[in-house]
């Protein structure tokens, strides 16, 4: 159990709600935001002083009924409910480090896909194997140090001139949202693999706005469907953008593709071509 990020977690959840939000009366004008701790008690059918003590990370692990009943109260969305129990500790038990080799038929699948940019990440963003289009569309990883190749750290730390910056994709601060609140699930998850917890509280330490997106707590990112890119090359390019998981692992497979026939898939066509005819992966095992 966390009980300093539990706490901090429902804290900003309470604060997010807005009596109206949960059926309740405006009242008076209030001096702090979001709902009372009283009120989030009530709905819970918890005590006050027991929600308190949740709050200063001073309570005993809750039950799965106390759980439930928060869950309901502060209006949590699925994903936000099983981080709820992440940090509870009341979750199945994973892993306490990340996986960071890579199956062999997922490099030979990266291997098979001439026409798609597709690499494959950890759940703390390193860029664990690519094929040569991911490196044409996006950077040469193999030329890079393997703490440079993470997306966090180029996201937050890397160049900042608006056509360096993040491969010059057009969604530059939605991703960077997404990347915080990935993060926050997968030091839930892995709080003793010191990769994660200190890439964690480098980006926190370095970079404002990677702090100022991570006390808001959230836990779950819209999907991202397509990604346009500004290529220092050939230009626009606007792909389809697909996150598929690799379970096992906390892995993701990313993919990058444009329709058949499309001037996108002409364009990625000649950023193959330019790369070079054999499109081979490469991996950090």
């Amino acid at each position: 159990m966390d009980k300093q990020e539990l706490a901090g977690f429902l804290r900003s959840r309470r604060e997010r709600l807005q009596p109206q939000d949960v059926g309740l009366p405006a009242g008076p004008r209030r001096r702090t935001p979001g709902l009372r701790r009283e009120e989030v008690a009530v709905l819970a059918h918890i005590s006050t002083e027991y929600y308190v003590r949740l709050e200063q990370g001073r309570a005993p692990r809750p039950s799965g009924e106390v759980l439930a009943g928060l869950a309901a109260a502060l209006r949590l969305t699925d994903a936000e409910s099983d981080h709820l129990h992440v940090l509870a500790g009341t979750a199945p038990a994973r892993t306490r480090t990340l996986r960071r080799d890579v199956r062999p038929s997922i490099l030979a699948l990266l291997e098979r896909l001439p026409q798609t940019a597709a690499f494959v990440i950890s759940a703390a963003f390193e860029v664990l194997a690519w094929n040569d289009l991911a490196a044409a569309l996006m950077e040469d990883f193999a030329a890079l140090a393997p703490h440079d190749r993470n997306l966090a750290r180029r996201a937050f730390l890397g160049p900042q001139r608006p056509d360096t910056a993040l491969y010059g994709i057009s969604d530059a601060a939605e991703f960077r949202h997404h990347v915080v609140m990935q993060l926050r699930s997968t030091v839930a998850r892995y709080p003793a693999d010191p990769a994660v917890t200190g890439l964690v509280d480098e980006l926190r330490a370095a970079s404002p706005d990677f702090a100022r997106l991570w006390e808001r707590h959230d836990v779950q990112a819209a999907p991202v469907l397509t990604k346009t890119f500004q290529h220092p090359v050939v230009g626009e390019i606007t792909v389809d953008c697909d996150s598929l998981q690799i379970t096992d692992r906390d892995q993701h497979l990313v993919l990058y593709s444009a329709p058949p026939g499309s001037p996108d898939a002409d364009t990625l066509a000649l950023l193959a071509i330019a790369r070079g005819s054999a499109i081979t992966p490469s991996a950090r095992q």
